[in-house]
């Protein structure tokens, strides 16, 4: 007898980050599949097209980002996975399922399978903690015995195992995210999906909820897709990002690919603030044109994670006239990318050098600034 594939399986055999086409011919728990999805809003003022054909495969075991910029439709594509939003056009297969013929039993069934946790919480103020993070599974009928187990290992898990008598109110923001996760998770779902989970949070609090949510990625196997309008977000957490833009797809590809090249406007301008300006006193020197023997020509590498900076290269090409002015390099998934400035005499041959990173171009001339 054929046994089914499990994301334990995957894991085991190294093979969680290569899936698109076995996941298609055997989909295991978590995989999230488009086809031609569209989604149009009506209204008076007319049809508002929210979603245009995405067609898109989220893999099993994977943290999956989806980021644009305000209206791109990011939260409209979220919450067709668990059929919140009905598509207009095209499908949405989980586990490769369609779940747009569902009846209602089986709509009940796969939303007990796809946990969500918001921006703003939804915690009940009344509530305790514990019994917050129970209500799930009481709406579902689980034994009291079970309840009780299971939200304690939820709460465990969420760093929260002392708060479960505490109400919402004396909780700090992190902790509040830390319940709504709890509670996602208590179902014990193949599936979580975060809307804007860390938009309200301080960036220290952001940045342990997203440790939390790596770390529960990493020891449940659970497949994440979340949304955010944050860049940095998306370098911290994610395997493979999607860039949407006015309801299509920018670009999509593994995070280090879409950070290190972005090819889309849309991408170059969420990636805008995490840029590094030129430093002040370059940008005031700087200039189109050479004016004199002893300009300098000031070159940019940028390192698009397939070459890996090496200083002991750069410095050698250079010679002694040649100076590193900056460097703003960032490692993602284990790959190098950012860019190096460097200045180098008039009248040196910049061919060496521009092969020394996978892109270069010289940005302009200038005087040498005073030793």
């Amino acid at each position: 007898m054929t046994r089914a594939v499990t994301i334990t399986d995957l894991r085991a055999s190294g093979h969680v980050a290569a899936l698109p086409d076995a996941a298609r011919a055997h989909p295991v728990a978590g995989s999230v599949r488009f086809e031609g999805l569209g989604k149009t809003y009506r209204s008076g003022g007319g049809d508002v097209r929210a979603l245009d054909g995405i067609d898109l495969d989220i893999r099993p075991g994977e943290v999956f980002g989806i980021i644009g910029r305000s209206g791109a439709g990011k939260s409209t594509l979220i919450r067709t996975i668990n059929r919140l939003e009905r598509p207009t056009s095209g499908r949405v297969l989980v586990d490769g399922r369609d779940i747009g013929d569902l009846s209602e039993s089986g709509l009940v069934a796969l939303r007990r399978r796809i946990g969500m946790i918001f921006q703003h919480f939804n915690l009940l103020a009344a509530k305790t903690v514990r019994e917050n993070v129970a209500l799930p599974l009481r709406v579902a009928g689980v034994p009291r015995a079970e309840i009780e187990a299971r939200v304690a290992e939820a709460l465990d898990l969420v760093g929260l195992a002392d708060k479960g008598d505490t109400y919402p109110s004396r909780l700090s923001g992190g902790q509040k995210q830390r319940v709504g996760i709890a509670r996602a998770l208590v179902s014990r779902p193949e599936i979580l999906l975060c809307d804007e989970a860390t938009s309200a949070l301080d960036p220290e609090t952001t940045l342990s909820i997203l440790t939390l949510l790596r770390d529960i990625n990493a020891r449940l196997g659970l497949t994440i897709v979340l949304i955010t309008h944050e860049m940095a977000v998306i370098r911290e957490i994610c395997d493979r990002v999607l860039v949407l833009e006015a309801g299509r797809i920018a670009e999509t590809g593994p995070v280090w690919q879409v950070f290190g090249a972005p090819r889309h406007p849309a991408t170059q301008a969420l990636l805008a603030p995490l840029l590094k300006n030129l430093p002040g006193d370059l940008a005031a020197r700087l200039r189109a044109d050479p004016r004199g023997p002893r300009d300098e020509v000031i070159l940019e590498l940028r390192y698009a994670g397939i070459t890996r900076p090496d200083l002991g290269a750069l410095s050698q090409a250079l010679g002694p006239r040649g100076r590193l002015l900056t460097a703003d390099i960032d490692s993602i998934q284990g790959r190098q990318v950012g860019r190096v400035l460097i200045a180098a005499p008039a009248d040196a041959d910049l061919a060496p050098l521009v092969h020394l990173g996978d892109h270069g171009k010289v940005l302009g001339h200038a005087d040498p600034a005073d030793d």
